[in-house]
């Protein structure tokens, strides 16, 4: 029984600097995806406001001749218009348009949706991990070595809090906004289809 406790112990803590390693490439993923969601937010904020001002004012062939005038954005929801405005005669082509939409707006939360679930994972890895050598220093009196493990302990849950925390609120504001996009090319959509 000692031995395979000695080897799920050497396993275990051969495992912290993978775990380590990991959760230092997704902070740096994290704040790398904080910078592109702050320009995706302000460009965002300038085209859907006048996109829902526009939809608004005016019939919905209108709207989509207006699509031109965003022509310098690149963003989905403008080329899924332009998508829905080529196709606008063929039906089941428009429900294949929307559907494509769908599927691309979820493959633009997964990025937020692993770091929810992987940040704060490793970062209780990162605690466990370092906390059975922490109490072997501490049986033997080696107070050094707990420190250092302990703080080790410590650091890679903030880490993995900080990873959780970003993906989270990033999730929430995409969600909200797939929502808006969503509804803008149901509208669209529907529109098409009666006439």
């Amino acid at each position: 029984m000692e031995q395979i406790t000695n080897i799920l112990y050497w396993l275990t803590t051969g495992l912290l600097v993978p775990v380590i390693v990991f959760l230092l490439f997704f902070f740096a993923k994290s704040l790398i995806m904080i910078g592109g969601f702050y320009g995706a937010y302000i460009s965002r904020t300038k085209v859907n406001m006048k996109l829902n001002k526009t939809i608004e004012e005016m019939p919905v062939d209108e709207f989509l001749k207006s699509i031109d005038s965003y022509k310098q954005n690149k963003s989905q929801i403008i080329t899924f218009l332009n998508k829905l405005r080529n196709n606008s005669d063929k039906y089941i082509m428009l429900d294949k348009i929307f559907g494509d939409y769908e599927i691309v707006a979820d493959k633009a939360l997964g990025q937020s949706k692993l770091l929810v679930k992987i940040g704060p994972m490793l970062g209780l890895m990162g605690t466990l991990i370092p906390m059975g050598p922490a109490l072997v220093g501490l049986a033997t009196g080696d107070v050094a070595s707990m420190a250092s493990n302990m703080q080790v302990a410590f650091a890679t849950t903030v880490v993995g809090i900080i990873i959780g925390a970003i993906g989270f609120i990033t999730l929430q504001i995409k969600q909200r906004w797939v929502a808006d996009d969503m509804n803008i090319m149901e509208y669209v959509v529907e529109s098409l289809k009666q006439k």
